[in-house]
């Protein structure tokens, strides 16, 4: 038996409207909004195939597309493109510059279902399958060095293990190695620029014309939209080039200005109703599979989402995490759409038999 999820396709559709309009205004040229209309088309097509096999064949593939992922990465670390300090674009052959990081997140998602559901947790020799999956991509992500695609995959897996069930006393050994860690394995091999980011978050006007530059002139946008935002094309900070990236990681204060306070609320309710449609589906899913499957695309989804609007606020160090179903980038996008596909189809197929 099929029951048709009607509320995430709606949903999805208003996002991607919002995210395109915003677009229109943001790009510095007709060139980007042209590609990111063929980024979308691309998507929708990948979309389909994903209904078209099903949930119980997209399950099957599951480590092979994780193999998939991680060989990527690897490549990416060897013969990747530069671009802004990170090592994270892979190019094979005829085909356009694309992130491998992106696709390593759903492998991921579906993987470590597997693997959960497979291997109950009982002791902690029951989390080295899990680590290794979650390690893996991260440790090759965050040696790009891609700190926001890293904490991406992090935020996933947790997100995964802690719907699966952990332990209290586990979760507090957890959190004493990770406090550990942080000085004295991740700050250490942090590159330059991502230091000076994380402190300049502290205080960003004690770099106004650099490292703070951004954040400060993203939060003069944001507030001077006001209520109800200066009017489409009509932001100043945003249409005069006095936030970089306004098409990318800081399209958010462009919302913010032009649409005002009323435009930055509905974007947030409706990444809301995004939210809630998938928790909903996970809790329709009889099978625990299935429920953390969904779970990962909404960990992936919503972690990446309010640490990108968390930047702009400043409430968070940068991190070069886009925002998803708005920002430009096809990559991205691409992945996005697949992942709530997945999602869709998981919730979809709940009935029928592995």
């Amino acid at each position: 038996m099929n029951t048709y999820e009607l509320g995430l396709p709606l949903v999805l559709a208003a996002l991607l409207g919002v995210g395109l309009v915003t677009l229109s205004t943001a790009v510095p040229s007709t060139e980007l909004f042209t590609q990111q209309l063929i980024f979308l088309g691309i998507g929708l097509a990948g979309c389909a195939v994903m209904l078209w096999l099903g949930r119980r064949r997209m399950v099957r593939l599951s480590y092979l597309a994780y193999a998939l992922g991680i060989f990527l990465l690897v490549l990416t670390q060897l013969f990747g493109t530069e671009v802004n300090g990170a090592r994270s674009w892979l190019r094979l052959g005829p085909l356009p510059s694309f992130q491998p990081s992106e696709l390593a997140k759903i492998a991921l998602i579906m993987a470590l279902a597997l693997a959960l559901h497979e291997r109950p947790i009982k002791n902690l020799l029951s989390y080295l399958r899990p680590a290794i999956l979650i390690a893996l991509p991260f440790v090759l992500i965050f040696t790009e060095p891609d700190l926001g695609g890293a904490l991406v995959i992090a935020a996933t897996g947790a997100g995964m293990l802690l719907v699966r069930g952990i332990p209290w006393r586990h979760l507090a050994l957890f959190a004493l190695v990770t406090a550990v860690a942080l000085p004295t394995v991740v700050w250490p091999n942090l590159a330059p620029h991502q230091r000076q980011r994380l402190e300049i978050f502290i205080n960003p006007a004690s770099d106004p014309r650099g490292a703070g530059f951004q954040v400060i002139q993203s939060r003069i946008a944001i507030g001077s939209g006001g209520l109800w935002g200066k009017g489409y094309g009509q932001g100043t900070q945003s249409q005069l080039g006095f936030i970089p990236e306004r098409h990318n990681d800081f399209i958010f204060p462009v919302l913010a200005e032009e649409g005002g306070f009323v435009g930055a609320v509905v974007l947030l309710i409706l990444y809301g109703l995004l939210f809630w449609r998938l928790v909903a589906m996970a809790a329709e899913c009889p099978l625990e599979r299935d429920q953390l499957l969904i779970v990962g695309v909404l960990s992936k989804i919503a972690f990446q989402s309010l640490l990108n609007i968390g930047v702009t606020l400043g409430l968070a160090p940068v991190t070069g995490v886009n925002l998803p179903l708005v920002s430009a980038g096809g990559t991205s996008l691409i992945s996005t759409l697949l992942a709530l596909s997945l999602a869709y189809v998981v919730h979809r197929d709940r009935y029928q038999e592995w």
